[in-house]
């Protein structure tokens, strides 16, 4: 019974407000993507981490962002990442930041991991950080011997 009066109720509102459901369908579905080339795409994430009054949350949201993409961001991206994460004195969310773009490289971590590190390898020495496998992060800390390796 109350589900019925609710039910009549929202269609009350709906009919005095002047909302209509299949509106905001159409208004969805006929709206249009923008279309970013690469470069744009790039230089915008780079100047957000460029960003002098960036805090915490917004550069966690940023990398979260990035790697919930299907890409690898791009060096100068990393780099910008790294030196925002410098400047919000975390330098335990840049080792993270590394993992998840190493992570992020799939089967290919093998192909790009290498060029990544050897383009960011200057920011990194300029930051005094190591990176997770220098600092033993890529092996499991107490695991044990697989039983099929005995």
């Amino acid at each position: 019974m109350l589900r019925a009066c609710a039910g009549q109720l929202v269609n009350v509102m709906r009919g005095s407000f002047g909302v209509s459901r299949l509106g905001a369908i159409g208004a969805i579905r006929n709206s249009s993507h923008s279309t970013e080339t690469d470069s744009e795409f790039d230089a915008r994430y780079e100047a957000y981490f460029n960003r002098a009054d960036i805090d915490g949350w917004e550069a966690r949201k940023a990398m979260n962002d990035l790697l919930g993409m299907d890409l690898i961001p791009e060096p100068k991206i990393v780099i910008a990442a790294l030196k925002a994460c410098r400047r919000l004195n975390d330098y335990a969310l840049a080792i993270r930041w590394l993992e998840g773009v190493g992570d992020s490289c799939g089967d290919k971590k093998k192909e790009i991991w290498p060029y990544m590190l050897q383009e960011i390898r200057p920011t990194l020495n300029e930051l005094g950080m190591e990176t997770p496998e220098e600092l033993g992060y890529d092996q499991p800390e107490l695991a044990l011997k697989s039983v099929f390796e005995m």
